[in-house]
């Protein structure tokens, strides 16, 4: 085995260019598949991220919000927007049959004036009946949020002395938030109490969000269906009953977002195919022309005793040596572009963007690896059984 090894590292080496090309083609099928499949576990896990944060079962917002923003575009994408209504419309959602729990939240966008530390999207949520936020927040932190007090989303940089100001007020960042791969990594949440205090400081300032009564003020009402309800029912009565608001469905905002990835994870498997046959295909045609060319070589060295077993060995060995490290270089490659630039790809994608943890990376690299390595393997197995039948004495007389 040890004779075939350095014999097998010999004949790489002896033609350096024929070996590169064949190490990038095995690289182009570890990268396709790495990083193709990397990207899709990535938007298949933000999605599940960002259904499990929404936690509502219908949102409520008023009429004016698709001018201002959207609530997708504030929680999906990170992009600071607001919009508010009186705290009366709350108290008339919040009556309707079919409505078990209803929670108001409040956007406020932070400016990128002086006043403030970062430019950010600011949540605010009641802590006495929020059930969309809380459940979350306590993944990372126990303790209560009080007046004054700041969780900031897993993207947000926290100065050394844990205070962000807004509007030139001091607040203390009491915990940071796990990673959601979604526009609630770049927003900062307060309850009630203090996110109306910036409100009203920011008024002061001179930035007009809003004209009325900044201690009545809400963006959304977040609502829990009761049991024997269905959700599009209560949504449509919402409609019907509350004037100047609309209330939508979370899981038609899911959807949407489903819609999106389904067609993009369409997209990225089809390359990934057609890469993988293209490489696949070209790397066949590259070990038959490299069959013919050393057809004397396996002649000369079936006159000195090799066995059928043995060159059928050494071809293995050296398409080994080929996959093996052009898988690793593939992997690597697929590695610096996926990684370092997750941020560019959400972004460019406009879909939630989570990378799956390190166990199911790690996995996923050997798989991608193993299979590369087995596809090399098996196109150098065609041309080795083509190499050890033919007739040793005829080629070595044609070359007489």
């Amino acid at each position: 085995m040890k004779f075939e090894k350095d014999l097998s590292v010999k004949n790489l080496k002896r033609k350096p260019a024929r070996t590169a090309a064949l190490v990038i083609l095995s690289a182009f099928l570890s990268f396709s598949i790495f990083g193709g499949s990397l990207v899709v576990m990535s938007l298949q896990n933000g999605l599940k991220s960002y259904e499990a944060r929404l936690g509502a079962d219908i949102i409520v917002v008023p009429n004016q919000a698709r001018s201002h923003g959207t609530v997708d575009s504030i929680l999906l994408q990170g992009i600071p927007g607001y919009f508010y209504m009186d705290e009366s419309y709350f108290e008339k959602i919040s009556v309707r049959e079919g409505v078990e729990i209803a929670s108001p939240q409040f956007f406020l966008a932070s400016a990128s004036a002086g006043c403030c530390s970062v430019a950010v999207q600011i949540i605010g949520f009641d802590p006495e009946t929020d059930f969309s936020i809380q459940p979350w927040i306590r993944e990372s932190y126990g303790g209560a949020v009080g007046d004054g007090d700041l969780i900031v989303g897993s993207s947000i940089e926290i100065p050394a002395n844990r205070k962000l100001v807004f509007y030139n007020n001091s607040y203390n960042v009491v915990a940071q938030l796990d990673e959601t791969g979604t526009g609630l990594d770049t927003a900062v949440y307060a309850n009630m109490s203090t996110i109306r205090e910036m409100l009203e400081s920011s008024t002061k300032q001179g930035f007009r969000y809003y004209d009325g009564d900044p201690a009545r003020a809400i963006s959304s009402v977040m609502i829990k269906v009761g049991d024997g309800y269905g959700i599009e029912d209560v949504a449509n009565d919402i409609n019907v009953h509350v004037r100047k608001v609309e209330a939508t469905q979370a899981k038609s905002m899911i959807s949407s977002i489903a819609g999106g990835l389904t067609n993009v994870s369409r997209v990225i498997g089809v390359l990934v195919v057609v890469i993988w046959i293209l490489a696949l295909a070209i790397l066949m045609v590259a070990f038959v022309m490299i069959s013919n060319e050393r057809t004397k070589e396996f002649a000369v060295l079936r006159v000195v005793g090799a066995s059928e077993k043995m060159l059928k060995r050494l071809l293995r060995t050296e398409s080994i040596i080929i996959s093996g490290v052009g898988a690793l270089c593939g992997a690597a490659a697929a590695a610096l572009v996926v990684f370092p630039f997750g941020g560019l790809v959400k972004r460019s994608l406009d879909l939630p963007y989570l990378l799956p943890d390190a166990g199911v990376t790690a996995a996923l690299l050997f798989g991608s690896v193993a299979l590369s390595v087995l596809a090399g393997s098996l196109t150098s197995a065609a041309s080795a059984r083509r190499l050890v039948k033919n007739d040793t004495g005829l080629i070595l007389r044609e070359d007489a």
